[in-house]
């Protein structure tokens, strides 16, 4: 299998990790690849009509988009039953978790945009103090409702600490530690597995 991306994407490496997770280490590939958001990718955009990263390609060459499609199919391949769970109430709590980080991912991405890749001059002050506030907003939640989700490795923790680490990497100024001792403290731990030190980000 082979994973079209660059690992410096939260949603890549978030990929990426999985397949680690659930023993697919040795059979994913990651194909290095740059999308720029104003210019489409011939090989992402033949096998994506969206043209975004990540895309997963199988063993018989299906293409599977969209990061959270991409976890739960390696999680199925993987046969893993906790990456998410079959359980009604741990499926969509986990599967909520999971969006509320990929959400701030979503947020931390497009202020990277705005912030590098639109002209000087150009660029929106309200959206990208509205994206700050989405962040940070996501970061009040796991603190104050979400830590016994924090226990165990599944999409949600899993997207949660790469979407952190890319926050660290791209919006250092953010600070998100400060108030946050609880998910600091999360994330501190999950960066020492082998999964995300087989995938670090520079």
């Amino acid at each position: 299998m082979k994973i079209y991306g660059d690992v410096i994407s939260p949603f890549v490496r978030m990929c990426l990790v999985t397949a680690h997770e659930v023993g697919l280490k040795d059979r994913v590939v990651l194909e290095k690849v740059s999308v720029k958001p104003t210019e489409p990718h011939d090989i992402v955009a033949r096998l994506s009509p969206i043209g975004k990263i990540p895309v997963l390609e199988t063993d018989h060459q299906h293409a599977i988009y969209d990061s959270r499609v991409i976890i739960e199919y390696l999680a199925h391949v993987g046969g893993s039953r906790t990456m998410i769970p079959d359980d009604g109430v741990k499926r969509f709590r986990i599967l909520t978790m999971t969006a509320l980080a990929q959400g701030m991912a979503d947020a931390a991405v497009a202020l990277r945009y705005e912030q590098a890749q639109r002209p000087q001059g150009k660029q929106w002050d309200e959206f990208m103090s509205r994206t700050v506030k989405r962040i940070m907003a996501g970061t009040d939640e796991i603190e104050d409702h979400w830590q016994d989700a924090l226990v165990d490795v599944h999409a949600g923790t899993i997207s949660l600490a790469c979407t952190l680490s890319y926050i660290d990497l791209r919006h250092p100024s953010l600070e998100w530690r400060k108030g946050h001792h609880k998910l600091a403290d999360f994330h501190k731990s999950f960066e020492q597995r082998d999964s995300m030190k087989a995938w670090p980000i520079t």
